[in-house]
């Protein structure tokens, strides 16, 4: 398919408000106040709605590894290694590296005939408490396994595997494994990257610098592919969303927001969290895509943020929005556990 929308998208006049604000409050008073600009786009290339600039490029880090982890179905490893459910949502991760996840990046290495040495992501202690107290009672040291990134290396490893080329190097830009990538992010977004922003991320693999308009484009392709990308990647799109509905633990864990919203609004709402206050959703039943950035890189107010377009689109019920409400405008609480404050949207940005 070609570009087609090859240009950065622009919100029309009336869509586009100032930055959405996410205010911090104690007590009595708004603390401290974070900016989050957002897009929503449909898989035509509308912009629904958006706040702040979405021109600008940013860097999608792992918000977008749903998109990366298109390669994996469409090359034929996933069907090859046989690669279940679970492992699809593992390869979309950002996880807390709690056993379940862990054990399921072992297996998965094994039979690809591949071992952790194998993973150039690195290591870094579990996200989850208990699971780091877990490895310091066992007297052990986490290994890459334990990165939130390893089920997301695991499938670029088993694409590489599968295709014949060789393993070591796979997270350099130049590597057939990142190149692939590349070109389906170019058809995703509709932006051909070549000349694109371009560093490393925290797991060693290339990131590209993508207009949030564009990101959410993306995201929307993946909602709605049908009649928007060629029939083989509209296939790999909902069996990853499937994936990610599916099984919502793996994709984050134990006490995580994507991971709580995804457990109780289920398969309408796909969504992925990443560094530097940057969050993506695809929304199957809207056939949209979101992509936001916090400008100061909070993820506490990306969460928020997210949470807000959720209500804004009507996709919480309210069942929904009462179960998920420390989740939506987190408590925040002293030493002691005390209720001191709230993380909200604030009040003169509300619709």
């Amino acid at each position: 398919m070609p570009h087609e929308h090859a240009h950065i998208l622009t919100a029309p006049a009336g869509a586009t408000a100032g930055p959405m604000l996410i205010e911090v409050t104690r007590g009595d008073m708004v603390e401290s106040r974070h900016r989050a600009d957002v897009a929503i786009v449909d898989a035509d290339g509308k912009v629904v709605r958006a706040w702040g600039d979405i021109e600008p490029p940013v860097y999608g880090r792992s918000a977008i590894k749903p998109l990366q982890a298109l390669p994996l179905i469409e090359s034929g490893a996933a069907d090859r290694f046989g690669v279940s459910v679970a492992e699809i949502a593992l390869a979309c991760a950002s996880h807390n590296g709690e056993p379940r996840h862990v054990e399921l990046v072992t297996a998965w290495l094994a039979r690809i005939g591949c071992g952790v040495a194998d993973l150039e992501c690195g290591s870094h202690a579990p996200y989850q408490e208990a699971s780091v107290e877990a490895l310091i009672q066992a007297g052990r040291k986490p290994d890459a396994t334990y990165n939130n990134c390893s089920g997301k290396h695991t499938g670029f490893l088993s694409t590489a595997r599968h295709v014949g080329e060789p393993t070591s190097g796979y997270i350099r830009y130049e590597h057939p494994v990142q190149q692939r990538i590349l070109g389906a992010l170019e058809q995703m977004t509709g932006l051909r990257l070549s000349d694109a922003p371009r560093g490393v991320d925290g797991c060693g693999i290339p990131v590209i610098g993508i207009p949030l308009g564009n990101m959410a484009l993306a995201m929307a392709r993946l909602a709605d592919p049908d009649d928007h990308v060629p029939p083989a990647r509209a296939a790999a799109a909902k069996r990853i969303l499937a994936a990610m509905a599916a099984e919502p633990f793996l994709v984050a864990g134990t006490g995580r927001f994507c991971t709580k919203v995804m457990e109780v609004v289920g398969a309408k709402v796909v969504m992925k969290t990443g560094a530097e206050g940057v969050y993506a959703a695809a929304l199957p039943t809207l056939g949209l895509g979101v992509a936001l950035k916090v400008e100061d890189g909070a993820g506490r107010a990306a969460e928020v943020a997210m949470g807000r377009v959720l209500h804004e689109l009507k996709l919480l019920n309210a069942d929904e929005e009462k179960t998920l409400a420390d989740a939506l405008t987190p408590p925040i609480r002293n030493r002691v556990g005390r209720e001191t404050g709230r993380i909200r949207p604030a009040a003169d940005d509300a619709s």
